[in-house]
């Protein structure tokens, strides 16, 4: 169930904490085959249910922060059960000893909380979920399983600050900017491991943050790409096209590139997409589907109504148009052949500082470091 991953320490827990006591009766697992969520119940199709609660793959368990109902997929995904073998990659970074206080920021189900009360106990771990109704489910499939796990009804993205200092926190939605009360709520030497990224796309990369003893900041390296929920207080506004492509040919530059879709998109998870939204700062890029052998890229500013469109095709050069105060395809051009001058780094080169004035991403050393 853990992809293969698990390690001896953590066995005894996924043993005696099964994913499916946490699921609710209406579950939508993502079916790797149709490329989609589909709709599965416990009461009309037991076998089915319980396969997908043993699989390694994530389960949407709420659409459209509860206003979703009936049985077809909603809108947007705001609640899961992750993969197992993501739950335990991060589990693992985490490093937690017997003993251990751990606060977790986004509790969903409950069944990571009840694998971290398994392996250090429940009365040291504190979980906070900003749903209510994910809350009280969760509160509710804990107690049932057992575990006596306190689940708190609130933010965490102010953390838990009347149950501090802890050796771990963990979070479980994707985060863009990472809160300083976590760092001063976690004691010099602890970890925070939070999945984090930028606004340039939803991809996010684990982050492992250890406290320095000063408590004045905290810093680690990136351990592998991932993908969650983002955190409510994060979530990107719409981004709407209309707002930034207006007027005629004459508001926009014209040029080329020899870029290829492949070297400038590489795979889902590539690394040169993780270097390319640390180098170009408050823009989200959008992928657009390929028709006729040729697929546009946008990018849209955050800060202002800058945009540029690569339109990468199969069978030739691929053309630029920009527009706006920035130079948005510039600037990613610039960050790729950053990239690729630096010897092509995947993510475990790249690594993230939080102290109090903000955040900055760095490569190889927290000493080349830049604002994010």
């Amino acid at each position: 169930m853990s992809g293969g991953a698990l390690s001896s320490e953590w066995a005894p827990s996924f043993d005696a904490v099964p994913r499916s006591a946490f699921l609710p009766e209406l579950i939508w697992p993502f079916d790797m085959k149709a490329g989609t969520s589909i709709a599965v119940s416990r009461t009309d199709d037991p076998a089915v249910w319980c396969g997908y609660a043993d699989a390694d793959v994530p389960v949407v368990t709420q659409w459209d922060d509860g206003e979703h109902t009936g049985r077809d997929p909603g809108q947007v995904s705001t609640s899961s059960a992750s993969m197992p073998s993501v739950v335990f990659r991060m589990l693992r970074d985490l490093d937690v000893r017997p003993g251990n206080r751990v606060l977790e920021i986004g509790t969903g189900t409950g069944w990571n909380a009840a694998l971290l009360a398994h392996r250090v106990g429940a009365e040291n771990v504190v979980t906070v979920e900003v749903d209510g109704a994910v809350a009280e489910r969760a509160r509710s499939a804990l107690e049932r399983f057992g575990a006596g796990v306190r689940v708190i009804h609130g933010d965490g993205y102010e953390g838990c600050p009347e149950s501090a200092p802890y050796d771990r926190i963990i979070v479980t939605a994707g985060v863009r900017h990472v809160p300083f009360a976590w760092v001063e709520q976690t004691r010099p030497g602890g970890l925070i491991v939070a999945p984090w990224g930028t606004h340039y796309g939803n991809g996010d990369c684990v982050a492992r943050l250890a406290v320095a003893a000063d408590g004045q900041s905290a810093s680690g390296a990136f351990t592998g790409p991932v993908e969650f929920m983002k955190l409510r207080a994060q979530r990107l506004p719409p981004v709407v096209h209309g707002d930034y492509v207006t007027g005629g040919p004459g508001d926009r530059d014209t040029s080329s590139t020899s870029l290829t879709e492949n070297m400038f998109l590489g795979e889902r998870f590539s690394s040169q997409r993780f270097a390319v939204s640390l180098r170009v700062p408050h823009c989200h890029h959008v992928i657009a589907d390929k028709r006729d052998g040729a697929r546009p890229v946008w990018l849209y500013g955050l800060t202002d109504r800058s945009w540029a469109c690569v339109m990468f095709r199969d069978d030739g050069e691929a053309r630029v148009w920009q527009s706006g105060p920035r130079r948005l395809w510039s600037e990613a051009e610039a960050a790729h052949r950053w990239w690729e001058n630096e010897g092509r780094p995947g993510h475990d080169r790249f690594g993230l500082t939080v102290t109090a004035e903000g955040q900055a991403a760095w490569l190889d050393t927290p000493n080349r470091s830049w604002p994010v």
